[in-house]
């Protein structure tokens, strides 16, 4: 997994030298932004919609809400829209962390149906419908499972919602970009920006060959390669169009979620001090805890999927020894032991 993530993390970083580092350095920080998304996306897009007070997005192939999300910067400033997401864990996490939006599990492609979709264990990203893609993710580590799951057409997704003017559409479906983009109705539903993911999934090939003449055809006109992506903007919006930077900004123009890390752990991240206080509530807790949540969160934390291994941890769970542990570790928080902050 480490691999597989550094490897994301390289490719992202593509293009960034140290002439955008020493440009970077003399931006003041109070006007950096902490970006979410992998490689610049929203930073991109917050200067193409600059000085929008709200929004309307589709995002398809969503993934986290949070982590690596090219729309949550404009959810946090009230946007709102459709995040597509096929695998059920994360969907599901949508209604918790962004209730506004309307989340859609499932796929969008070019016709109605069903369609099998590859589950990629652990590294969500690479999840794909892609069998060829899937079977490629063994090469880090893990494995994937084969389910199905519904499939609509972006011009269906469209009209069922009535969202009104899109300000910008987000694809990144591992290999199936073009699949989302043949199934529009573009006369109807026209999007003022398109992001589309051009290069290939797990390397530096380029993909974009099989669907970018159509959306030109469909009136967009490509304004930026960030290395990663492809950014199109409707003819009509000619605005928008001057303000989207045709050159990536430098690496170093913002502030990266990802790079800050675990909120425990970093001073730095914005929600260290409330971190601390749920993790020192959460140990001076563990006592009263049930065994069954208690054997869920382990389950969890040891990355433990066969039935029999958690039938193990839940016998180990119910026992003396275990719950001394556990008193061990409370005692610190819960005033039974003093200890200096």
């Amino acid at each position: 997994m480490k691999q597989w993530t550094e490897c994301r993390r390289a490719i992202a970083r593509a293009g960034s030298s140290a002439a955008d580092a020493l440009a970077s350095r003399r931006e003041t920080r109070t006007r950096m932004e902490l970006s979410y998304s992998q490689n610049l996306e929203d930073y991109h897009l917050s200067l193409a919609f600059a000085g929008q007070t709200t929004g309307t997005y589709i995002d398809v192939g969503a993934g986290h809400p949070i982590a690596d999300n090219v729309s949550f910067w404009f959810y946090e400033r009230g946007w709102r829209g459709i995040v597509v997401e096929p695998q059920p864990e994360l969907a599901a996490l949508y209604q918790r962390l962004r209730p506004r939006d309307f989340a859609v599990r499932g796929l969008i492609g070019r016709h109605c149906g069903e369609i099998d979709f590859h589950l990629v264990d652990r590294l969500h990203g690479l999840s794909t419908t892609v069998k060829d893609l899937a079977q490629n993710a063994k090469a880090f580590g893990v494995d994937y499972q084969t389910v199905r799951v519904p499939v609509t057409t972006l011009a269906q997704l469209c009209e069922r919602h009535d969202l009104g003017p899109i300000d910008f559409l987000k694809i990144d479906v591992e290999g199936a970009e073009g699949d989302v983009l043949f199934g529009g109705d573009w006369k109807r539903f026209r999007p003022k920006v398109i992001v589309v993911e051009a290069m290939a999934p797990m390397g530096v090939v380029p993909a974009w060959q099989d669907w970018e003449p159509f959306l030109i055809a469909q009136g967009y006109r490509f304004v930026l390669f960030d290395t990663l992506n492809r950014f199109y903007v409707a003819q009509e919006h000619r605005e928008i169009m001057a303000r989207l930077p045709s050159e990536r900004a430098p690496w170093h123009a913002v502030r990266h979620m990802y790079e800050i890390g675990r909120a425990p752990e970093n001073k730095q991240h914005p929600d260290h001090a409330l971190a601390q206080d749920l993790a020192r509530g959460f140990w001076a807790s563990l006592p009263y805890l049930d065994a069954s949540l208690i054997t869920s969160l382990l389950g969890r934390a040891r990355r433990i999927a066969k039935p029999d291994e958690f039938a193990a941890l839940a016998s180990s769970v119910d026992t003396e020894q275990f719950r001394a542990a556990l008193g061990r570790v409370a005692c610190g928080y819960d005033g039974g032991q003093v200890v200096d902050e």
